[in-house]
């Protein structure tokens, strides 16, 4: 029974720790925000209404610039749902290549999507791809998850900005709090559900989210917002962007800054800002090369709350504080065509983070390139290969005394290797592509992720696939190195530690899919998935030890266990995703995605609590509903329905809620749009105690074309 008592307080002491480690900036409006009941700033209220207020005036008085954007975005709402099929992705195989012929489970946001969806962040974006699981934890922190497993940390997937790699392996997750992408610069969002370790290396396991900005050709004129809501109080960009002698550039600047969501017991501590500027450039060298070069620099303030256990006297407290991030990247990317079917990339990036709060900090420096070559060979055999290297020192800042990660100083290397090989069996009709991923890692070696896939076009509009591939989750620090200590009993002095662990290994999938993908009529597309994936090796803990600890004084007793790979089983489910334009002027979309875990402890095959917080930490169903109508006067009217299934281990009741936005094009260069969130209830539970409020939120947008 108390060896039970104990998997449960490591466990909500495990979902603690990914809130505390997720969490970064506080807005610059805290004082605001915690002085108002609401979490409304009259002074940011009056700010930006006079802003909008401004905005609108000039529209009316002098509405003749042109919009460099117009053209582009109507001859978008008239492509065709064969066009929008017809996309290529790259995602898939670090190739282009159509949605047809692509062998996996693959949705593409378009910025289209993107703006009419009313979101802000791309975790909100990320709701409307079926197969996605996404709840907000706090304002500043998101469990963004695919096909299960969901957590705060986003462990089995991979996210990608531009090819450049977010996860951190201090954690193994992203840090979503700065993950922040100036959303009318984003091209689209590629999402693969399903292992996509063959093409991406490690950690990519039940997913790869790939956000593809706008090459700067065709971000040229001045583009600014401004934008204002109850929840979200201030968010502001501007965007310049031209060309000069064959090289095409932009640069921008943003900031937000976002009020705590609702708390019960009025303790309003998180509270979020972050400001951000880069820049992009891309030029034509010659016939044959092309260079992109880009940057980005941002820093901000996010409020977070974390147990803190001390020692001396023996006492664990709640603190509310404040982490401060900042950070940067700057990446460059080379491609030469060497002939009609051959062609060289070469990518390197470096970047850099910092966060430090009340519990811990890190600094870490991360250098990464990639070569990549693809070419065809004997007219049927295509052909991609690569390797690449990444050296990611990092610097722990210890905070307190119950946390740490020893060595303090580590550095996380890789080295790797992939081909893959696109065989034509049947020329246009039938393709095997069979490929896999060699890595080395500091942790476990080398470690190696096959794949095969097997495409079939019966027709131009038509495709069937199916594919088994293997993908692993590689440690982390926080698997192998991390002492946290936690205040079980003051009186006598207990204390209970996760301690670190040098033989923590792999986690493993083997995952079988299956999809099909229809044009059924001009106006009607399908596209399903089906999968089983089979894991093993899933992080846990192992039995509890006891000992008696003298330093720091007073003596205690100390309950110790360490992570280990405890837990093995399967999952099931599929996603359905079906898009209709009724009529030009109004389009429906629509998804469905199911999926059930059955796990088990391997050493006493059985359902511990720790496998139950695996299963139940993720909905059974997924359900969205969206309707777009282009409607006269340029006004357009975007609602949104979604479902989500309950999480019984977070005490989370399944919920319906809805998202609208109503826009206005009212000028040649002005847009106006004012959206309601979660608009069902007053507020509501998504991953765990802190309730999301229902919110209203307007943005105005100038664009002025270049001269």
């Amino acid at each position: 029974m108390r060896k039970g008592f104990f998997r449960d307080s490591f466990q909500n002491m495990r979902s603690d720790m990914s809130k505390q480690i997720c969490s970064a900036a506080i807005s610059k409006h805290t004082a605001e925000a915690s002085a108002s009941s609401d979490g409304w700033s009259a002074v940011t209220f009056v700010q930006h209404a006079a802003l909008i207020a401004l905005f609108v005036l000039v529209g009316l008085v002098n509405p003749s610039f042109a919009d460099p954007q117009e053209g582009e975005a109507n001859a978008l709402k008239q492509l065709s749902l064969a066009d929008l099929a017809n996309v290529e992705v790259t995602t898939a195989s670090k190739e282009p290549e159509e949605i047809w012929k692509t062998p996996a489970a693959v949705d593409v946001l378009t910025q289209e999507d993107i703006r009419r969806s009313g979101a802000t962040s791309i975790p909100e974006v990320l709701r409307l791809v079926p197969g996605v699981q996404v709840a907000r934890i706090s304002s500043n922190q998101w469990s963004v998850n695919i096909r299960g497993l969901g957590n705060g940390f986003s462990k089995s997937v991979l996210v990608l900005i531009d090819g450049r790699s977010v996860y951190t392996p201090l954690y193994a997750g992203v840090y979503w709090d700065v993950q922040n992408v100036l959303l009318d610069d984003v091209e689209r969002i590629e999402v693969i559900r399903g292992p996509g370790g063959t093409i991406w290396g490690s950690n990519a396991v039940n997913g790869v989210i790939n956000i593809i900005t706008k090459s700067a050709q065709h971000t040229h004129g001045i583009d600014a917002s401004a934008g204002s809501g109850n929840i979200e109080q201030s968010r502001d960009a501007v965007r310049y962007g031209s060309s000069f002698k064959g090289l095409d550039y932009r640069a921008y600047g943003m900031g937000f800054g976002r009020t705590p969501e609702f708390h019960s017991d009025r303790n309003n501590y998180d509270a979020w800002q972050l400001g951000q500027a880069g820049f992009r450039t891309d030029s034509r060298l010659n016939d044959r090369d092309t260079l992109t070069v880009q940057g980005d620099l941002y820093k901000g303030r996010i409020g977070q709350q974390v147990e803190i256990g001390y020692y001396s006297p023996p006492a664990e407290l709640s603190v509310d504080g404040t982490q401060h991030v900042s950070g940067g990247n700057f990446l460059g990317r080379w491609r030469r065509d060497l002939s009609n079917t051959s062609d060289l990339q070469v990518q390197a990036y470096y970047d850099r983070t910092y966060r430090l709060g009340p519990q811990l900090g890190e600094t870490r420096n991360t250098f990464d390139v990639d070569l990549i070559h693809h070419f065809v060979f004997k007219q049927r055999n295509e052909v991609i290969w690569g390797v690449g290297a990444r050296w990611s020192p990092s610097d722990f800042i210890q905070t307190v005394a119950s946390l740490n990660f020893l060595p303090h100083h580590k550095d996380d290397n890789i080295y790797s290797a992939f081909v893959q090989d696109q065989i034509a069996i049947l020329q246009n009709k039938l393709w095997l592509t069979l490929g896999s991923k060699f890595e080395h890692n500091v942790y476990t070696g080398w470690e190696t992720e096959p794949g095969a896939r097997l495409l079939w076009t019966p027709t131009s509009h038509q495709t069937l696939w199916a594919a088994v591939t293997r993908a692993v989750r590689t440690p982390s620090r926080i698997d192998e190195d991390m002492q946290f200590s936690g205040l079980a009993s003051a009186n006598p002095p207990t204390f209970f530690c996760i301690c670190d662990n040098h033989k923590f290994v792999s986690e493993t999938l083997l995952g079988y899919e299956a999809g099909y993908r229809k044009l059924v009529t001009r106006n009607f597309y399908v596209d399903i998935a089906v999968f089983h994936n089979k894991y093993n090796d899933l992080a846990s803990y192992g039995d509890i030890s006891i000992s008696t600890v003298s330093s720091p004084p007073p003596p205690y007793t100390l309950y110790s266990l360490r992570a280990l790979n405890g837990v093995m089983g399967s999952s099931n489910g599929g996603e359905i995703s079906p898009d209709w334009k009724a009529t030009r002027w109004m389009d429906v979309k629509a998804t469905y995605s199911y999926v059930s875990l059955n796990l088990e402890d391997k050493p006493t095959k059985s359902k511990t609590s720790y496998v139950s917080s695996y299963e139940e930490s993720s909905p059974h169903n997924l359900a969205t509903a969206q309707i777009l109508f282009s409607l006269p006067k340029g006004f357009e009217f975007d609602p949104t329905y979604r479902y989500v299934g309950a999480l019984p281990a977070l005490s989370v009741k399944a919920y319906q809620t809805a998202d609208a936005r109503l826009g206005w094009h009212f000028a040649k260069k002005f847009d106006l749009s004012v959206t309601g969130q979660n608009l069902f209830q007053p507020r509501h539970a998504e991953f765990g105690s802190v309730r999301v409020e229902r919110s209203a939120y307007a943005e105005i947008t100038w664009r002025r074309a270049a001269d």
